[in-house]
């Protein structure tokens, strides 16, 4: 059995900074990661990519041959996708069998592709049968939506139908969420937004957004939005600084519980390493989010980079000490051979 992450989300939600972030987590805690990029248009990748959908075909391709706009030809990349798509999971399948890798999948921004195009959820769901694979969806949500109640309930009901579309475990996560406080004060404290409750209290705000005729006719609609989110009662977040360590072992810990991965399977000698990491995690989910991220932000931002200056020197004396033993070892080894040589060099 083999576990992966898909990573979903809007343009602009950080989707290729949490997979570079997430190759540069699992290389320091030992866990063998590999990279997939699903975009065919993404041709900038900032992480090291093991299987490129680019390789298969590009959203460039499509557009000139089918002349097509930039999001009617990647519906057609994805569709046509069917084509080379046994290559495409006998590479996976590489990954899987003879690397034993734990895998991340780096997906478009459209979000008709994960709410009611079903490409994507047919080539995941042939890689769950086939490979026996255990997926969990990431889904990333700008922070900046919770500054706008109407944009919030929006992305909130756009979570809810990719839950339903994907039919996957889905962690839904609101990405670069140190950036929140300069976006001005919130209405209600940031845990209110993340456990998705009582939305009612949000419509005099949104009220208060459309003061027009046609603004009032939409504060309905979105009343009945809320109402219908509530009643399923299955959307939730959690927040994500992708530069928050922390931030980071609280996020994989979570995603970890979800598609059932058990620590070691895949780490190269790390499991102690992500063992200890996530009981620091279990203890960082009872931090109460609105004192780190808003009402103290910069204390915590304080303590965290000394802790940060403190780990550098350490590690740096550290070096030294190998340093010292090597030369050490150098210095006794090169005695040993001039005593049986009978020779004496000056240095």
């Amino acid at each position: 059995m083999s576990f992966a992450q898909i990573v979903i989300g809007p343009p602009g939600s950080g989707k290729s900074t949490y997979c570079d972030g997430c190759s540069q987590f699992y290389g320091a805690i030992g866990r063998h990661s590999q990279i997939i990029n699903m975009d065919p248009a993404n041709d900038a990748l900032s992480y090291p990519c093991s299987v490129d959908i680019r390789d298969f075909i590009t959203l460039e391709e499509i557009m000139n041959e089918q002349q097509l706009g930039p999001n009617g030809g990647l519906m057609y990349a994805m569709e046509s996708l069917d084509k080379s798509i046994d290559l495409f999971i006998l590479q996976i399948k590489s990954l899987v069998q003879e690397e034993n890798a734990y895998l991340v999948f780096d997906c478009p921004g459209q979000v008709e592709l994960f709410t009611h195009h079903s490409s994507l959820f047919k080539i995941f769901k042939r890689l769950e049968k086939e490979l026996s694979m255990r997926f969990c969806v990431v889904n990333l949500i700008d922070s900046y939506y919770i500054t706008s109640p109407s944009q919030y309930i929006s992305i909130v009901l756009l979570a809810l139908r990719s839950m339903l579309m994907m039919d996957l475990p889905q962690i839904n996560v609101f990405s670069k969420i140190d950036m929140i406080k300069s976006y001005g004060k919130l209405p209600f404290r940031l845990d209110y937004y993340t456990e998705v409750q009582d939305l009612d209290y949000l419509l005099p705000y949104i009220e208060k957004e459309g003061s027009s005729v046609l603004g009032k006719k939409y504060s309905k609609l979105t009343e009945t939005i809320s109402e219908l989110v509530t009643d399923f009662n299955l959307v939730s977040f959690e927040v994500l600084s992708i530069d928050d360590k922390e931030s980071m072992i609280n996020l994989q810990s979570v995603v970890d519980k979800a598609n059932g991965y058990i620590f070691g399977s895949s780490e190269v000698g790390g499991d102690t390493v992500w063992a200890e990491a996530t009981r620091e995690g279990a203890m960082l989910q009872n931090r109460d989010i609105q004192d780190r991220w808003i009402d103290n932000k910069e204390e915590y931002d304080k303590q965290e980079e000394q802790m940060r200056q403190e780990q550098l020197k350490e590690q740096e004396l550290l070096e030294k000490e190998v340093n010292v033993d090597e030369n050490d070892e150098w210095e006794n080894a090169l005695k040993d051979w001039e005593e049986r040589q009978g020779t004496n060099y000056v240095r």
